[in-house]
């Protein structure tokens, strides 16, 4: 079974959750985009037309259901349709449509379930302004034909409305712009929360780019200028000292394997995020290998340690050798010396590295090494190593000919060992 196999089984056990961009209801009334909601208007409209039907039975004051009160009872649904495309238009609409329903003295109902939807599709959209002053200007309209204009409308003999009854629709209506507000607001909550973790996703997935891109970078580095040295030591060697060319293919081995072993450590993590290395990261306490590595480049490196040693965080054991190994591999790359020297120095509160050389800078070095190295990715990434923990990288070249690397990493506030 494919690992996109599994991932989409384990999906399908998970219990059921809301989206991000609503809750459940958005799927039952917003349709896919470019599709318009017509099996919600289509239910809207049969509401309102069987439940005015009933409600009239107990309303006989008021105007029998004719052909014309049962064309505003699927108008208002209809134009619902449109909701989406043009909410301000709509809303209006529908207001209109109520307002000439309750003028002509038809029945009370769920007329005015219209107007919510489409008040609520309005102010959910960012159309609060049009929401507002259409169901504002249906009250006030309603409010005229109860209160004076019902003298010459239908139903005959009608008399005026009491205020405590244009105050409770009055409440109604609040109630309704309320929650529309309410889920408004719900809305663009859910909408941040789903650029913010957007915005996260993406920028761990740079971070993850980035940590793999150092990575294969001070492998790969590292491992091949020790390879390229050797192979040129093993051809110019090849017929006049057998024996040493075999100790210079050796070491290519060697170095090759390793870079091999830990290429494939960081592919393992992603094909598999999440779960534990094979091996563990490299630290300061693999000096020894790296040294030895350099010294079958043809680089001696003498190690010199002060202080305390401290317990180091994986991460930041991980860049110290990193950034050791770089300062290294650039010696070997970039420089004519044949000695190189490592200084660590802990502190209470930090550690400090130095590696320098006495130089010369070798001939084939384009532009000097100091532009190789801002030029590269090699002091960039030994930056970002030492800024992930709050420390800092410093690379210059010395004053008495070679170059130098300064860095300092932050420790962690426990005891020393």
């Amino acid at each position: 079974m494919s690992t996109e196999r599994v991932h989409r089984v384990g999906e399908a056990r998970e219990p059921r959750r809301w989206r991000s961009d609503g809750p459940p209801w958005r799927r039952w009334t917003d349709p896919p985009a470019g599709r318009l909601p017509w099996i919600s208007s289509l239910a809207l409209a049969l509401v309102q037309l069987v439940g005015t039907t009933v409600a009239s039975q107990h309303q006989q004051d008021r105007v029998d259901l004719n052909p014309l009160a049962r064309l505003l009872l699927v108008l208002g649904p209809a134009l619902l349709v449109l909701r989406h495309r043009y909410p301000r238009a709509t809303v209006f609409a529908a207001c209109a449509v109520a307002t000439v329903y309750l003028a002509a003295g038809f029945p009370y109902g769920p007329i005015v379930f219209s107007v919510a939807v489409a008040c609520f599709s309005a102010i959910t959209m960012g159309h609060r302004h049009a929401a507002w002053g259409a169901v504002g200007m249906a009250w006030l309209g309603h409010a005229l034909v109860t209160h004076w204009l019902y003298r010459w409308l239908p139903p005959a003999d009608d008399t005026a409305a009491g205020w405590w009854q244009e105050m409770g629709i009055a409440a109604w209506v609040l109630v309704i712009l309320a929650l529309s507000e309410l889920a408004r607001v719900r809305n663009e909550q859910l909408s941040r929360e789903r650029i913010e973790r957007e915005v996260a996703e993406r920028r761990r997935a740079d971070e993850e780019r980035l940590r793999i891109a150092r990575e294969l970078h001070d492998v790969l580095a590292h491992s091949i200028s020790v390879i390229n040295v050797q192979a040129g030591v093993g051809l110019a060697l090849l017929d006049q000292d057998p024996e040493q060319a075999r100790a210079a293919l050796t070491t290519i081995k060697a170095a090759s394997k390793e870079a091999l072993g830990e290429v494939r450590q960081v592919l393992d993590s992603l094909r598999t995020p999440g779960s534990a290395p094979r091996s563990p990261a490299p630290g300061l306490d693999r000096l020894p290998e790296l040294t030895e590595q350099a010294s079958a480049a043809g680089l001696h490196v003498e190690v010199r340690a002060e202080g305390r040693r401290a317990d180091l965080p994986p991460g930041a054991d991980l860049a110290a050798f990193r950034i050791v190994q770089e300062a290294l591999t650039n010696i070997v790359r970039h420089s004519e010396a044949r000695t190189a020297r490592v200084a660590l120095r802990y502190g209470p509160q930090e550690l400090h590295l130095l590696i320098e050389d006495d130089g010369p800078a070798s001939s084939d070095a384009t532009g000097g090494r100091a532009d190789s190295m801002s030029g590269g990715n090699g002091l960039v990434g030994m930056r970002e190593r030492a800024a992930a923990f709050g420390g800092t990288v410093e690379a210059q070249p010395r004053p008495e000919g070679g170059f130098s690397v300064r860095a300092c990493i932050p420790l962690p506030h426990k005891e020393t060992l």
